[in-house]
């Protein structure tokens, strides 16, 4: 009888601790530090020596050591409005590309990453490659985690489809659902690094010459983003990588790094956008801190 109450007590503190939140019982491992790349906006491509320009970028980044990398979305240019065959293509490149770098890479959705959604491409919404599903097919879920060294990593799609065949910068309220239950489940304390395609937070706009119409819809930055920002509060969070933009930024706000890369493309190949040429960034992760190094490669843009 007493080894069947022990039993059953036994029985039940596991359950209890199996749905309980994993704050109340494990502590964050001790954190090793470790670098990985943050590759963003590559836009392969046949022209403008683009698959050339992203061949010398992962030979730059094969001597670089690191434990893994991170695509920080536009793998290709461009699915959002050409027909099926050229968007397969132009995956089946980024592809071959990928096995060049020979590190485990994770994938963030780009707007380039679409398939379809604009009426032009001629790709009916029920193709099996359509929208986000060729994404999905070749690299998996859009929005994701994984963890790594005592690190949690958040990757999020910022890609909204619009009901008129367009995009915009927006986290939905189904992931907003999903991160926060996330978040509630890592042990307090935990570090935490999020990639995301188009930015959080970022000054880009500033940048730029005053629009003579503004967009119908918002896509320099997410449109909901304090929706997203206010999820963060209370976790350690070292920082966040995006891109989309094509500049090298850093913007710090309620405590939190947003970290746009420069892109592999430079000026969608023609250059150097904004002062910012061709290049990846390195992340080093240690002692708590996240810190960034911009790395260029030495590609130069067809000028004629």
């Amino acid at each position: 009888m007493t080894n069947r109450r022990q039993f059953l007590t036994l029985l039940g503190a596991t359950g209890i601790a199996a749905a309980a939140p994993r704050s109340l019982f494990a502590a964050p491992a001790p954190a090793e530090p470790f670098s990985f790349l943050f590759l963003t906006d590559m836009h392969i491509q046949p022209e403008l020596n683009a698959a050339t320009g992203c061949g010398m970028a992962v030979k730059k980044a094969r001597t670089i050591k690191a434990d893994f990398a991170v695509n920080g979305g536009d793998h290709v240019f461009d699915s959002l409005g050409v027909p099926k065959q050229r968007a397969l293509s132009l995956f089946d490149l980024y592809g071959k590309t990928e096995q060049d770098l020979g590190l485990k890479v994770h994938h963030t959705l780009g707007n380039h990453d679409v398939v379809g959604i604009y009426t032009a491409s001629g790709v009916e919404p029920t193709d099996p490659a359509y929208g986000k599903k060729l994404f999905e097919d070749r690299f998996g879920k859009t929005f994701y985690t994984f963890d790594h060294k005592g690190h949690h990593f958040i990757v999020l799609d910022s890609i909204f489809i619009t009901a008129d065949h367009a995009y915009e910068g927006r986290i939905d309220d189904a992931q907003l659902k999903w991160l926060a239950a996330d978040l509630a489940s890592v042990p307090v304390g935990t570090p935490i690094i999020v990639s995301v395609h188009i930015p959080l937070a970022s000054a880009y706009a500033n940048y730029l010459p005053e629009p003579a119409t503004p967009p119908k819809h918002p896509a320099l930055t997410v449109a909901n983003t304090n929706q997203v920002i206010d999820l963060f509060d209370g976790h350690n969070v070292l920082g966040v990588l995006q891109g989309h933009t094509h500049v090298n930024e850093r913007v710090d706000w309620r405590g939190v790094p947003y970290i746009t890369g420069g892109a592999v493309s430079g000026n969608w190949w023609k250059g150097i956008h904004l002062g910012t040429p061709e290049g990846f960034t390195i992340v080093t992760v240690e002692n708590g801190k996240l810190s960034t190094r911009y790395e260029t490669y030495g590609f130069k843009a067809v000028t004629s």
